[in-house]
């Protein structure tokens, strides 16, 4: 994908926090064993070996929302706190390992948030910008608790913000073989699908019908989900217009949606395939959706809510 440096107020990076000795250790070893399931929070899960990944993968990659989140006393040790967005502490550039991908997200986080703002527009609605938080080990939220990185990219709809650990990229292309720079913009675009939910009400709505009908949860997060990778795939198509996608960038996005379907994580933990279990969605309902919004380049296409329609 062609990109350029850009900065933005929208982007609050606070990587450079203190933090106490406890850190992150193993990857992401310090939830172990029985990690709390954040109901609060739309986002990814992380790694902490490849059967756990897959697991936790399984349940939360690219999940829906909520607003209530959970501890991170294990990720920060005693007396440690996950560091809050009101005092930004970025890494300085000479020294951010991670600067080009940090660089990278912010670029397509901005052109993510330019082509959906635009839509709004021309569709005569308001539009609430979102914030990109970009944060190490884990991150206490204004609008749903604090979360480690063993939920991966997540959004939280409470605050209207997007929060992304970047060494989750090594865990997505490691462990899921879902490496790349485009792959990567999926996963930004998806979380940006979830804000464009929150801007359109969808969210408010699912959440409505959860709390009256609870044995319709997991449907409703699929069809949740699915139409985020299908606004991520709309997103896809306006990069194509301008001339920045590159030989091989689809096939990277393809790739990832694939790797985090219910039926495929299943099984590479080890476990058979429960229909029954899917909060996200197969390979192949993930691939169609993200599809249906790159080759329609319309919001419109993506009404994964109609009875038939998953």
């Amino acid at each position: 994908m062609k990109w350029r440096r850009t900065k933005s107020r929208d982007v609050i990076d606070v990587r450079g926090a203190p933090r106490s000795s406890g850190g992150r250790s193993g990857g992401l070893g310090g939830l172990g064993g029985g990690i709390p399931l954040p109901g609060g929070l739309a986002g990814a899960g992380g790694g902490i070996g490849l059967v756990a990944v897959v697991i936790v993968l399984a349940i939360q990659f690219l999940g829906s929302d909520g607003g209530e989140g959970f501890s991170v006393d294990d990720i920060f040790g005693a007396g440690g706190s996950a560091p809050g967005v009101s005092e930004p502490q970025p890494i300085p550039p000479g020294e951010d390992p991670q600067r080009d991908l940090k660089d990278f997200s912010t670029y397509v986080f901005v052109d993510a948030q330019k082509t959906w703002a635009g839509t709004f527009r021309d569709d005569g609605e308001a539009y609430d910008e979102a914030q990109l938080v970009l944060f190490s080990g884990g991150v206490r939220t204004d609008g749903c608790g604090s979360a480690s990185s063993a939920v991966g990219p997540f959004y939280c709809p409470a605050d209207g913000r997007v929060y992304i650990d970047l060494s989750f990229y090594e865990e997505m292309e490691g462990e899921l073989g879902a490496g790349g720079d485009f792959a990567w913009a999926y996963v930004i675009a998806h979380e940006m699908g979830h804000h464009v939910q929150s801007e359109t009400g969808t969210n408010a709505e699912v959440a409505r019908l959860e709390s009256e009908s609870p044995g319709d949860a997991n449907e409703l997060s699929v069809r949740t989900e699915l139409q985020a990778d299908c606004y991520a795939g709309v997103w896809a198509s306006t990069v194509f217009a301008e001339g920045a996608l590159e030989p091989g960038d689809l096939d990277e996005a393809f790739t990832a949606t694939e790797a985090i379907g219910d039926d495929r994580l299943q099984r590479r933990a080890g476990g058979s395939v429960d229909p029954d279990s899917f909060t996200h969605g197969t390979s192949e309902q993930r691939r169609t959706w993200f599809e249906n919004g790159y080759e329609s380049g319309d919001p419109a296409a993506c009404d994964t809510f109609s009875p038939a329609s998953v």
